[in-house]
């Protein structure tokens, strides 16, 4: 299953600076629960500001760029395609990570949005999602986390 994972403010935003603009402990267990023994894929920009691959993870970076750099551990594909087409071999779900050009990509074959909602509005945030990226998706289950953060499952109706 391909899955989108991704912490939101109120008001869309998911970056400020080529960064999270907030630490969010609950957050930041969550993803790690929740993404460990599968497997990530992740735009370029993302991969620069995570900057090393996330343990027990298949790490996988989206760049059409040959020289971008990655770590030996880390599988670099050059297309959603590939993606797609690596996912059906993995007995693991691919979650896709980020960033907004990656999300956008990936929209229409994501299966399953996990959403985090962030209590606050990022002012000055320049990468936000787009108001409209759960229309064909039905929210089928909700956990609150710490710290004031919300969880909701959404799965695909179209």
């Amino acid at each position: 299953m391909i899955i989108g994972i991704v912490a939101i403010s109120k008001n869309y935003a998911i970056g400020k600076d080529g960064k999270l603009p907030w630490h969010y402990s609950a957050d930041l267990r969550f993803f790690k629960e929740t993404t460990t023994g599968n497997a990530i894929v992740m735009g370029s920009n993302t991969w620069r500001s995570i900057g090393k691959p996330l343990p027990d993870r298949l790490n996988i970076v989206l760049s059409r760029n040959g020289d971008t750099p990655v770590h030996r551990s880390v599988m670099k594909l050059s297309s959603k395609e590939e993606v797609v087409d690596l996912s059906k071999y993995l007995n693991r779900d691919v979650f896709i990570i980020g960033g907004a050009k990656t999300y956008a990509e990936f929209a229409e074959v994501i299966d399953q949005w996990l959403v985090t909602t962030v209590p606050v509005e990022i002012e000055n945030a320049d990468t936000f999602m787009p108001n409209d990226f759960l229309n064909e998706f039905v929210e089928i289950e909700s956990r609150q986390l710490d710290d004031g953060l919300t969880v909701r499952k959404y799965i695909r109706i179209g």
